[in-house]
């Protein structure tokens, strides 16, 4: 009996044993589970390792894996970063954050961002994911961060961009994208019908950028482009590029000043030796020198003139040539409230002169300064001046012919045409009196000579045959011996012999 009673007590034993055991063994295959999921949802805030000040909290360097849970609803600031986050999930908050403005997870292992992780926290206005493994950017990824002003992405590997990654930003102001793989320029950030409004500092230097919208980018309000960084970029040199970042350089923006000797672009050939873009025009393209921009324009135009300032909405005012300030009701001038631009015309060549904008705010001021030459003609003025020396030239051509017909086509009425005045017997009408030198003194006289056996009152010589060559190099137009005088001896009128003078005036006159 008794034995009987200590086998059953030892059997009961055995089987309380076995139940113990059943019943240990599934919390035992639970405990990798609970430990994997501490780790996936991380454990609860602990501010005796973590610094909980006000609404401040830090873990930053406490070899996280995860978010810590339990955040209090009051936090403004959450510092996680120098830890070994790997993925920002949709849950890291499962309630909402609604005073926090500031989270830093910078220099942890993020490789995963979900596209719900920004769900609970709409109310960011800084978000540092600097210093990561991020390779991508999905679609509407910060799309509730609608207050979000400053976004730091650089030191990661991001190499794809969805184009709207970025939309709802309406509030972002600095986007800093640097040290990645990016490889084409995120144009539809700063570009005039889908820009982010507010950006005014965009940083994409030291990608993989190796074209740029030149014509886009020059168009640009200079406030966008004096914060728009695209040093240390593989683009290739071109004077295109020198002449860009030449114009940024000279009108002293940021982006071109402060990194002066980064801008660089990479020489043809399979060296890809990089050199600055700005020493262009002096070592390899012998690219032509920039210069400070002036406005041509020409008589009767109207023109508008810039006031391209740094900043945005500052307050303008501009001066005309001559220190003289724009009155409101100036007629060829008239300054335009929604941009600050000038607008003068229709031009005059005393509108020529250096034009100047005064802009000012609260924190700065900046005086710019546009001269303006006003060319006396009109736009097409060159075509107009051709056409003119076309009908010059021709009006030209048309006074020779006209000439040439009335020398040698109009029909000769002088006396001393050729085969005219042969018949007629009087010496005043001959061709020869045109040889005839009136002498004054013979004149007065009037004496005859015997004893030469000359004429009467030996008025002129006449050419002898063997001299006919002599006269202009020309035969005599008669091509007849000289005729003797014929009549009396009576002197011949002097208004004769001027009129037969000017008649033949191309005729030399022998003494």
């Amino acid at each position: 009996m008794g034995g009987s009673l200590w086998i059953s007590h030892g059997a009961t034993e055995a089987v309380f044993r076995g139940r113990s055991f059943i019943t240990v063994l599934p919390l035992a295959l639970l405990l990798p589970t609970v430990r994997v999921s501490a780790q996936l949802i991380g454990s609860p805030l602990d501010c005796k390792t973590c610094v909980c000040a006000s609404n401040i909290v830090s873990c930053s360097k406490m070899n996280l894996t995860n978010v810590p849970t339990h955040l209090p609803e009051y936090t403004a600031v959450l510092d996680l970063s120098f830890n070994t986050i790997t993925r920002l999930r949709a849950e890291w908050t499962p309630v909402p954050l609604s005073r926090l403005h500031s989270l830093l997870l910078s220099h942890n292992s993020l490789t995963f961002l979900s596209s719900e992780a920004f769900a609970n926290v709409k109310k960011l206005q800084y978000l540092d994911l600097s210093s990561n493994c991020i390779r991508q950017l999905d679609e509407l990824i910060f799309e509730p961060l609608e207050h979000l002003e400053v976004l730091l992405l650089y030191s990661n590997r991001i190499s794809q961009i969805d184009r709207t990654a970025f939309s709802g930003l309406n509030s972002l102001q600095r986007l800093y994208l640097s040290h990645n793989q990016i490889s084409r320029f995120p144009l539809e950030l700063v570009k005039e019908r889908s820009r982010l409004d507010s950006l005014r500092l965009l940083d994409v230097s030291s990608n993989r950028i190796k074209a740029l919208s030149l014509n886009e980018l020059q168009a640009l309000p200079a406030w966008i482009k004096n914060g728009l960084y695209f040093h240390n970029n593989p683009l290739p040199c071109s004077c295109e590029v020198h002449e860009m970042v030449a114009r940024w350089y000279l009108k002293e923006l940021s982006s071109a000043t402060d990194f002066r000797g980064s801008h660089t672009c990479v020489l043809p050939g399979q060296q890809k030796e990089k050199i600055a873009i700005l020493d262009l025009n002096k070592v390899f393209l012998n690219c032509s020198e920039v210069t400070a921009m002036d406005r041509k324009a020409f008589l009767e135009q109207f023109l508008i003139l810039d006031c391209d300032t740094r900043e945005r909405n500052m307050t303008k005012s501009w001066v005309l040539p001559g220190n003289i300030p724009v009155p409101p009701a100036y007629k060829t001038a008239l300054m335009r409230p929604e941009d600050g631009s000038l607008q003068i015309g229709p031009l005059n060549v005393e509108d020529s002169g250096v034009y100047t904008c005064y802009a000012t705010s609260e924190s700065f001021n900046e005086t710019l300064y546009v001269t303006v030459m006003v060319f006396n003609s009109t736009e097409s003025g060159g075509l107009e001046n051709l056409k003119t020396a076309y009908t010059t030239l021709i009006g030209c051509l048309f006074s020779l012919v006209m000439v040439l017909i009335y020398l040698y086509l109009t029909p000769c009425r002088s006396a001393c045409c050729p085969g005219q005045g042969l018949e007629k017997s009087d010496p005043r009408d001959s061709l020869h009196s045109s040889t005839v030198s009136i002498s004054h003194a013979h004149v007065e006289t009037g004496q005859e000579r015997g004893d030469g056996g000359g004429f009467a009152n030996k008025h002129g010589a006449f050419l002898q045959p063997k001299d006919q060559l002599e006269q202009n190099g020309r035969l005599n137009p008669i091509g007849e011996e000289d005729e003797e005088w014929q009549g009396d001896n009576r002197e011949r009128r002097r208004s004769d012999a001027e009129s037969v003078s000017s008649a033949c005036s191309d005729t030399p006159m022998v003494v």
